[in-house]
């Protein structure tokens, strides 16, 4: 790999999503932008965690994920998914057990619910493809990415 690629990788763009997940009573949610629609029939997300990720056995164990968009202006609420105790990164906030028992946030301009349906390993990440199972549409806004967030991710441990 040459130097030029990771400023080639940082200015890639990306969405910033919240993906939160459940197994038993331990919740978490995390922030990702390695993400992607894979299909429309039947609709498929893909995220992309990468194994020493808390979240990453509890997508492995509970088979479903939750993903959030967030608005541009909700930049801030990404500091509560920064935290390494994952109980209290939804101190404060509004959500519910969504239909797949994952925590759903309520303010957001919308999220799906999805059971994964297929694993890939084919780097250092591990690729959830999952098949939505519940959809919410909040309302239209400008969505946070890349570009709104210092915090862009280039794959650099």
């Amino acid at each position: 790999m040459n130097e030029e690629l990771p400023k080639y990788l940082a200015s890639m763009t990306y969405g910033i999503y919240v993906i939160t997940t459940r197994h038993g009573d331990t919740i978490n949610g995390m922030i990702a932008s390695w993400v992607s629609q894979v299909s429309y029939d039947p609709p498929l997300i893909m995220v992309a965690v990468h194994p020493n990720r808390y979240s990453h056995d509890l997508l492995q164990k509970s088979g479903h994920f939750a993903l959030h968009i967030l608005a541009r202006e909700q930049k801030d609420l990404l500091a509560q998914f920064k935290g390494s105790d994952p109980g209290s990164k939804f101190d404060a906030l509004a959500w519910r057990n969504g239909v797949t028992g994952c925590p759903v946030l309520a303010d957001c301009i919308g999220s799906v619910e999805c059971r994964i349906r297929q694993t890939l390993k084919p780097g250092n990440h591990t690729l959830f493809v999952g098949q939505v199972v519940y959809a919410v549409f909040n309302g239209a806004k400008r969505p946070l990415c890349t570009l709104d967030y210092e915090g862009c991710y280039t794959g650099k441990q």
